[in-house]
């Protein structure tokens, strides 16, 4: 991607398993850049994002990066050599995004950190209960709530149950991107073999000396 600040790799997913954990990691690596900016989302949409869905969501969707101009200006500082990525954990469950990534940076790297599904979702509920935003406090009955909640426009951090659907959102992945572009790492490896679990994203990375 000579001449374009685009990134070279995506930490692309999932929320509530240990990407953030994995993106300050990443970002001491003196051979990789990653912007301050975390979870830009540019590639969950086509332009603008909506104005309105859950509790909080306003304000998130405020945030999203979607101006490509915007969204290139977060590499510009990125040293010479170095790669460039950057991590939105909703990316390989919004299956729109897997064209728009392909479409833009097709020989980008992507990981995923998956987890227990179940774990996966009680912890996104505790993380919006214990913020205020989430309104139901028994954590079944929030998930009874999903389907009317993702009508409604909600945005993806209140799909519990639908972010843990992996096999589906990997092989639409797999069906866009090819099998080596693509790396699967565990929550509990990252937590209980975190020196194991980066030295395989930097084998992955492969052009990072160092790693």
């Amino acid at each position: 991607m000579v001449g374009m600040a685009l990134p070279d790799f995506l930490v692309a997913g999932v929320a509530k398993a240990g990407t953030t954990a994995l993106h300050a990691a990443l970002v001491g690596h003196p051979q990789l850049f990653l912007p301050t900016v975390k979870e830009p989302k540019f590639f969950l949409t086509d332009g603008p994002s909506p104005v309105a869905g859950g509790p909080g969501d306003g304000q998130t969707y405020q945030e999203h990066v979607w101006r490509r101009p915007d969204y290139e200006a977060l590499f510009d500082p990125a040293p010479p050599g170095t790669l460039r990525g950057e991590a939105t954990p909703f990316y390989l469950y919004e299956r729109s995004a897997h064209r728009r990534i392909h479409a833009l940076v097709p020989e980008a790297k992507l990981i995923l950190m998956l987890r227990d599904p179940v774990d996966r979702a009680h912890s996104n509920w505790a993380h919006l209960w214990s913020a205020g935003l989430e309104p139901e406090p028994d954590f079944l009955a929030a998930c009874a709530a999903e389907p009317g909640r993702r009508a409604a426009g909600w945005a993806h951090f209140w799909h519990y149950l639908a972010q843990g659907r992996y096999g589906e959102q990997l092989q639409h992945l797999l069906d866009v991107f090819p099998r080596e572009q693509v790396l699967v790492l565990r929550y509990r490896d990252l937590r209980e073999r975190p020196q194991w679990a980066l030295d395989t994203v930097c084998g992955f990375l492969a052009s990072a000396p160092g790693c």
